[in-house]
């Protein structure tokens, strides 16, 4: 192993499809709303045939709904600690200090 490799952390560490790894998790966003919305339905109907109430359908629903607000909310906050993680980038660091000055203006 090189000296390289010894001193860098395992997190710094990326592997070599790292990047396509991360777009195929961002574009399961969608996919994952719409399977917690069907696992839901389909836990409202088990619900119903079991106990014979109507409303656990819908009780079943909204555990699926719930489930697909926190997916979101998930992939929001991980989206959000990645444009953190820009805005302290030195290329992008002009810009951000050039716009804050233009607010000053007015």
């Amino acid at each position: 192993m090189s000296e390289e490799n010894k001193d860098t952390p395992l997190e710094q560490k990326k592997p070599k499809y790292g990047r396509v790894i991360e777009g195929a998790g961002e574009l399961s966003l969608g996919i994952s709303v719409v399977v917690a919305v069907l696992l839901g339905v389909l836990l409202g109907l088990w619900l119903k045939n079991l106990t014979g109430y109507a409303w656990m359908l819908w009780l079943g629903i909204f555990f699926g709904i719930g489930a697909a607000v926190k997916n979101v909310h998930i992939a929001y906050k991980k989206q959000k600690k990645s444009y953190d993680e820009l805005k302290n980038e030195p290329r992008y660091k002009y810009q951000a200090d050039k716009d804050d000055d233009e607010d000053d203006k007015y």
